[in-house]
């Protein structure tokens, strides 16, 4: 194996963008069940975008009884995953060439994200990036928070450097959990404090992993 980082990655907001279709899919399931509620849109996806699902609940729809929106929202998630499967996402600009340039460099790749489970099978099946990927892993799988399930990725891989990418704050405080640098991918939906260092476009990833890789 290769001595360099791992290179964990966040999903929304740093490899693509499913807001549209996101808001598309609940959409469906609210007007079917609450057709008064006014319809989500993609700037309201994107203002809960990296939150746990328990998180979401209570910050969209709110005036909805907690009973029924927990049970709405679950249906919600698993309606998503299967819209996503077939519709996609918008990944970011030469993904799938960034990805293949990592791995050349020796650098192994995965996800960790805050999400339901098949979301990131979601992702990695409707833009057809699979190969490029040694493990993942999602909150609702394993309940943990995701600098833990950063962890746990490391430890079944048996790496013990890694570099986390990611967009948000929540994602850097992850990666300080964690205890591995972070790179923060500017163009995505957060700002933060103090990264190792900055993307503002995925293409610039490699060199800038490099450079960070070589005082590890």
């Amino acid at each position: 194996m290769s001595g360099k980082p791992m290179l964990i990655f966040d999903l929304d907001g740093t490899l693509w963008d499913s807001a549209a279709n996101v808001a598309v899919s609940w959409n469906i399931i609210f007007r079917r069940e609450y057709p008064s509620l006014p319809d989500l849109t993609k700037d309201d996806i994107h203002s809960v975008m990296g939150l746990t699902m328990k998180e979401i609940e209570g910050k969209l729809h709110p005036s909805m009884p907690a009973e029924r929106r927990a049970e709405l929202f679950d249906e919600c998630c698993r309606y998503e995953v299967e819209y996503l499967r077939e519709h996609g996402g918008d990944p970011y600009p030469r993904l799938r060439e960034t990805m293949e340039e990592l791995i050349s460099r020796g650098y192994q790749l995965a996800i960790v994200s805050n999400c339901q489970c098949g979301y990131i099978d979601a992702f990695l099946s409707s833009i057809g990036v699979a190969d490029l990927f040694v493990d993942w892993e999602e909150w609702e799988r394993t309940g943990k928070v995701k600098g833990e399930n950063i962890r746990l990725v490391m430890e079944r891989n048996h790496v013990s450097k890694a570099v986390y990418v990611g967009d948000t704050q929540k994602d850097q405080d992850a990666a300080r959990l964690a205890g591995i640098p972070f790179i923060h991918a500017a163009y995505g939906f957060g700002k933060v404090q103090s990264p190792d260092a900055v993307i503002r476009s995925l293409a610039e990833l490699p060199d800038v992993i490099d450079a960070l890789a070589a005082s590890l």
